[in-house]
């Protein structure tokens, strides 16, 4: 099975920096299940493609292949696993590109943040809903999409086409972008899986997914397929993306919420409200403290792509709207979001405004609010880095009111295909317990004159609270 690469970027060679291959040595990696080769093909300053090829071994594939096959005497030695793109195919990218899918490139890391021309050709796709379904699955997410099936025989024309496609993604964008989503949606489209699916396949998804799964369209059909329809794993996974991603209202999927629907004596679905998400629940409760605090000037500092700017600017209470991220990208789905390139749209005259800002470093424009929100925010910041964030918001900044939201570590038991142990996101530095957030937010409220106090996010267990805590600082 044979994947390509192609970038026509200037000084296209450079594509071999963000792989961490270079294009003059052909390299070779072994896997469980056979042998990965990468190469390039087209090695020039204006057009330079990589190639991966995978060269399955039978015997290995046998002993890897699970027993589930249909025909297991005969489906462990016939089948299409070496010729056709599959989960072989994202494992040995997941193998062989870790550091690429990763988005790092320490010897140019520009370049890495950089959205390049691309070309990605896979000859032979397996496409469960044919041609039609690599475009619902891809063009959400950007790429021009030629999806052409192969014929069975093109000698036999009335034989028709087979399940595969020829599948060619053209577009701009960041080469970890397109990699992750490969390796998402390789298995997704052939909707099938050459492993056992373990708890751990949903932190996988969470990984791979972040920054574009949460908004797609189609995220709950793609989980489902990813985690091959484990009810328990795909409630968790989609709890998760509505939980960690700054996802659209009107993508979320009724089966992504986090507490079960009530069920009538009968076993059906009782006529009963499905809960809301706990994503939705947060902003909820973030936008009612503000209003307990009579604070209508607000800035959202790590707003991400304007979720709860969009929601503030709802709201006629609110006279001055503001948010500010590290994410030029996120700060662009923002801007679109409220529609600041269309006046016309703005409702009635407050201010609106977003701007780059980091909140471990001083900025005079962070001033002047009376209401500052860090809405899952502080969990991402290195430890270490606290302590200036801390004198930046508190310190300098010091609006009258603080509001800060963050993952209760004790609730993480209840999702189910959480790993013990791991955290819900896989960008985060941290997670507190429910005592160890109090300890933070009392030593800060005594240190720059604030008073602080802590509201519950979500159903709250008696045995290991919420899953979101928040606490409300006032001076």
């Amino acid at each position: 099975m044979l994947l390509t690469i192609s970038t026509t970027a200037d000084q296209a060679t450079d594509l071999g920096f963000l792989l961490h291959k270079h294009p003059d040595k052909a390299q070779s990696f072994g896997q469980s299940f056979g042998t990965a080769h990468v190469f390039y093909p087209d090695a020039g300053a204006r057009r330079c493609t990589a190639a991966l090829l995978l060269d399955v071994d039978p015997v290995k594939l046998v002993r890897t292949r699970g027993r589930g096959t249909p025909d297991f005497s005969l489906g462990q030695y016939v089948n299409d696993r070496p010729y056709a793109a599959s989960s072989l195919l994202a494992s040995a990218m997941a193998n062989v590109f870790r550091t690429a899918m990763r988005g790092r490139c320490d010897m140019r890391p520009e370049l890495a943040e950089t959205a390049i021309p691309l070309e990605i050709v896979l000859p032979a796709l397996p496409c469960r809903g044919g041609p039609g379904q690599a475009e619902r699955f891809f063009a959400p997410l950007g790429w021009d999409v030629s999806a052409v099936p192969v014929p069975l025989d093109p000698e036999f024309a009335e034989w028709g086409d087979s399940r595969y496609v020829t599948l060619t993604l053209t577009g701009r964008m960041r080469l970890a972008d397109a990699l992750n989503q490969l390796y998402v949606l390789l298995p997704v489209l052939d909707d099938a899986k050459h492993y056992w699916m373990a708890p751990d396949e949903v932190d996988k998804l969470i990984r791979a997914g972040e920054g574009w799964l949460g908004a797609h369209p189609d995220r709950a059909a793609i989980t489902r397929r990813y985690l091959a329809n484990r009810r328990s794993l795909v409630r968790a996974a989609l709890g998760r993306l509505a939980d960690a991603e700054d996802a659209p209202e009107d993508a979320l999927d009724p089966v992504e919420v986090e507490e079960e629907p009530a069920r009538a004596e009968n076993g059906t679905d009782a006529e009963a409200e499905a809960p809301a998400s706990l994503s939705e629940r947060r902003i909820q409760a973030v936008v009612q403290a503000l209003h307990d605090e009579d604070a209508r000037r607000v800035i959202d500092m790590g707003c991400g792509s304007g979720k709860l700017l969009a929601r503030l600017a709802q709201d006629d209470f609110f006279t001055e709207i503001a948010g500010t991220d590290v994410s030029y990208r996120a700060l662009e789905g923002a801007a679109r979001r409220l529609r600041l390139d269309k006046p016309r749209h703005r409702p009635d005259k407050r201010v609106l405004d977003v701007f780059q800002s980091a909140l471990t470093y001083a900025d005079e424009r962070l001033r002047g609010y009376e209401a500052a929100v860090l809405m899952e925010v502080v969990e991402h910041i290195d430890p270490p880095r606290l302590r200036a964030m801390e004198q930046v918001v508190f310190g300098q900044a010091k609006p009258r009111v603080v509001v800060v939201t963050t993952p209760n570590a004790e609730h993480n038991v209840r999702y189910e295909g959480l790993a013990p142990g791991a955290m819900r996101h896989p960008d985060h530095r941290f997670e507190w317990t429910r005592a160890e957030f109090r300890a933070w937010a009392g030593r800060v409220a005594e240190a720059h004159g604030y008073r602080v106090r802590h509201v519950p996010v979500g159903d709250d267990d008696p045995e290991v609270g919420a899953p979101t805590q928040m606490g409300v600082f006032a001076r």
